[in-house]
């Protein structure tokens, strides 16, 4: 692993939406959905998941919440 962001599987169809809406990571119109139907750009929820990772990882390793 290069400690990169995972990459997500938007190839379904039901990540698509014919209504542009506004990504709820960025707030810039996209057309994609993640798994919960809410809008958002693959890149960003990768990004998301990225940091929720490292924030997860830190307060395994230091037994304390970041906020």
């Amino acid at each position: 692993m290069t400690g990169s962001a995972p990459l997500l599987d938007w190839r379904s169809p039901g990540h698509w939406s014919w209504d542009a809406k506004p990504c709820r990571y960025c707030g810039v119109d996209t057309h994609l959905r993640d798994s919960k139907r809410k809008p958002a750009h693959k890149v960003c929820a990768e990004q998301a998941l990225a940091i929720q990772a490292a924030e997860a990882a830190d307060t395994y390793q230091t037994g304390h919440l970041t906020a």
